[in-house]
């Protein structure tokens, strides 16, 4: 297994992009720079690189709804090429994209790369297009699979509170996406959410953030005190908007980014949970969230702790 990385840097990207070009562009003379398009900075990259950080393989990511996602520029180089590269960034991807709250993903391949993509579980559905006068693409999807366990209960639980009662959260179908104890990411239905210049609107940006620092507090209240009654509210938040959302966000947050001193709720105290919601745009950090979230017990928990 090789390592599988975000390009940050920009000598990174020369490189991620240089493996895209030569191999899908190059053989058929076409210039450096058409290996990329308009949608780069709403994506997840993802390259394979070895001990040396030689880049191996590369792939692309990007939403193309809420719930379905689009792989494209999948590249292995020459001599890696028929080593199971491809099918480990091709896991890579899914991966992110189950977390992201995708169900569905989408390709158009390659008539040659066929095969592969069928080994990997995707279906053949009808011709595409053809690039160059000669190469054949083929529409081809995957349905990822989900799994019904407690923490999807809780997820169905709490989106049910939210969207019963914010009627905003429901106005942009707001879900719990991916929550393993550690971490937490929600999405959005984007349509409801883009403004004239066809960005996303910043309060719809600061509601999807205070909803998934809302919803960490939700979890850790129902596993750690399993569960304690008690009324969550916001006492202070602020944002910055580092840069418009062009594509379709997500939030996250996770334990490297929240502190709290939940054990005082068993004394009928009011808990104090500090939580930073990065909001995203593809693999870039659009917007970041600090919040200060008190979680308060029942009048009924506080009688008995007297």
């Amino acid at each position: 297994m090789f390592n599988s990385i975000t390009p940050q840097s920009l000598e990174e990207f020369e490189k991620y992009y240089q493996l895209r070009w030569q191999i899908l562009r190059k053989p058929w003379q076409q210039p450096l720079g058409s290996e990329q398009d308009e949608l780069e900075q709403q994506a997840c990259h993802r390259m394979l690189v070895d001990k040396k950080n030689n880049v191996l393989a590369v792939a692309r990511l990007h939403k193309t709804s809420q719930h379905q996602a689009q792989i494209r520029y999948m590249a292995v180089t020459e001599n890696q090429q028929g080593l199971g590269l491809g099918k480990q960034l091709i896991q890579t991807l899914e991966d992110e994209a189950s977390k992201q709250g995708i169900t569905e993903i989408v390709l158009n391949a390659r008539e040659q790369a066929l095969k592969f993509y069928q080994k990997q579980g995707y279906q053949q559905l009808n011709f595409a297009h053809q690039l160059y006068g000669e190469i054949n693409h083929y529409v081809m999807k995957k349905n990822l699979s989900t799994h019904v366990d407690h923490q999807t209960k809780l997820a169905q639980q709490l989106q049910s509170i939210w969207h019963d009662t914010i009627p905003l959260s429901k106005a942009m179908n707001i879900e719990l996406s991916f929550y393993d104890k550690r971490t937490l990411i929600t999405s959005c239905e984007p349509t409801f959410n883009k403004n004239l210049h066809n960005t996303m609107f910043a309060g719809s940006i600061y509601t999807l953030a205070t909803l998934t620092g809302w919803g960490w507090v939700y979890m850790q209240l129902e596993q750690k005190i399993l569960p304690l009654p008690s009324d969550i509210v916001l006492a202070e938040g602020k944002i910055r908007y580092l840069a418009p959302i062009t594509g379709i966000a997500h939030a996250r947050t996770s334990v490297d980014l929240t502190s709290d001193n939940i054990e005082v709720l068993q004394l009928g105290k009011k808990a104090r949970f500090t939580i930073k919601v990065e909001v995203c745009n593809g693999d870039n950090i659009a917007a970041i969230f600090e919040g200060l979230y008190v979680a308060i017990p029942c009048a009924k928990n506080n009688k008995l702790k007297q």
